[in-house]
């Protein structure tokens, strides 16, 4: 670990670029959260203590990243299986004992319950398996050459470590979740070395399954051999997804209210707090909402635009460190934080089908800000310790 010899070093160790946005998108999540929280009481209870509970869940982050980022590469290379091993108990244990009342309501069994806590453990092991994932790929590459045969035996690794998850997420029926996971899989392979070769006929068969999927989801035959592919609730986001304005009371509902309310925002918004469509659970799934309302097409923008200068500034910060292991870790969370925006604000006006994934930093819930929190730690290492290792075996830093 880096031993700091005076503030002036702590502070220039520090990637301020990264740390800067993420303090402003949570003052943008307590914001919404505060107001969501007035809009639906019923569901958030108080405004203030909603956002005192979130506040408590940024303090906890923030002793986490304290905590990560004290880690080097050496260090999180030599965790990652333990994260990963820690992760994958997690996730069995959750199978025996989630929470029913959550499970009966939304159908996945992906919820811990501790008193008046709820955790989601698929939310850590993100990190814990972007960790895995590039230690997996580093000491692949640090072994053998780049030859077809080889890639083919790095991608059946991948594939290995990921199956285990993707099990244990079916049996929760947490599909969403299992997009993520995939998102960061693919991330990593692409910067992985392997063969264009390889990737480029995969990547044309998952477009070609998209499309497929998306021609079955809008014929009348598709749909029935699609509903005894989910869970009747997944289905019916799907047919939600498809035809918003047919089921506005029932599935539908929460979606085309969203719609609603950020459309009502226009290009300026209706103004600091001023909230007149009622979205359900509008801090956690639904929050851009808030933004869309509160601030419209211009603040709605400037939330993503924020979230792009993020992203940018981790892909710099993965240039400058110029170490292999630091930058599958960063594909991974760049991946996850990308994804997480993406489908989040996607399904928020229609573009993607709800699946209950969070938005980064700003949505109400402690164990996706925690997870990603983990990953930001993970990043901030890398400019805190800003160092070039080269390895001269498997392992060795």
């Amino acid at each position: 670990m880096v031993k700091v010899q005076n503030k002036t070093d702590l502070y220039d160790q520090i990637a301020w670029n990264i740390v800067v946005p993420v303090l402003i998108l949570a003052a943008v999540g307590l914001y919404s959260i505060y107001f969501a929280a007035i809009d639906d009481p019923s569901h958030m209870g108080s405004p203030v203590k909603a956002v005192l509970m979130q506040g408590l869940w940024y303090l906890i982050s923030l002793v986490i990243i304290v905590f990560v980022i004290q880690f080097d590469a050496e260090q999180l290379f030599r965790i990652a299986p333990y994260a990963y091993g820690l992760g994958i108990v997690l996730l069995i244990a959750v199978l025996f004992f989630y929470n029913r009342s959550l499970a009966a309501d939304a159908g996945a069994k992906n919820w811990f319950k501790l008193g008046p806590i709820s955790f989601q453990p698929s939310e850590v092991m993100k990190p814990a398996f972007i960790l895995m994932l590039a230690r997996v790929v580093r000491e692949h590459n640090q072994k053998f050459a780049h030859t077809i045969r080889n890639d083919w035996v790095l991608i059946g690794k991948i594939v290995g470590w990921m199956l285990p998850i993707a099990i244990l997420l079916k049996l929760q029926n947490d599909f969403g979740t299992m997009l993520v996971f995939f998102a960061i899989v693919g991330g990593v392979i692409i910067v992985s070395g392997i063969s264009w070769k390889i990737i480029t006929p995969m990547f044309i068969i998952v477009a070609i399954i998209g499309v497929v999927v998306i021609f079955m989801v809008t014929t009348p035959g598709g749909q029935v051999i699609l509903s005894h592919s989910f869970q009747p609730y997944q289905f019916a986001r799907i047919m939600s997804w498809l035809n918003p304005s047919t089921d506005t009371s029932k599935a539908a509902y929460q979606l085309w209210q969203s719609m609603q309310a950020i459309g009502s925002g226009q290009i300026f918004g209706n103004g600091f707090g001023n909230l007149s469509v009622y979205v359900p659970v509008r801090g956690s799934d639904m929050v851009y909402s808030v933004i869309g309302e509160s601030f419209g097409f211009v603040g709605s923008v400037a939330v993503i635009l924020l979230y792009l200068y993020l992203i940018i500034q981790m892909v710099r910060i993965t240039f400058d460190t110029k170490n292999a292991f630091y930058s599958y870790v960063s594909t991974g969370v760049i991946m996850m934080i990308l994804f997480h925006v993406f489908e989040n604000i996607g399904m928020s006006i229609d573009l993607l089908p709800l699946t209950g994934i969070p938005l980064p930093f700003i949505s109400q819930g402690g164990s996706a800000l925690i997870g990603n929190m983990i990953g930001i730690g993970m990043i901030l290492s890398m400019k805190f310790h800003n160092k070039d290792y080269m390895f001269s075996q498997a392992g060795d830093f």
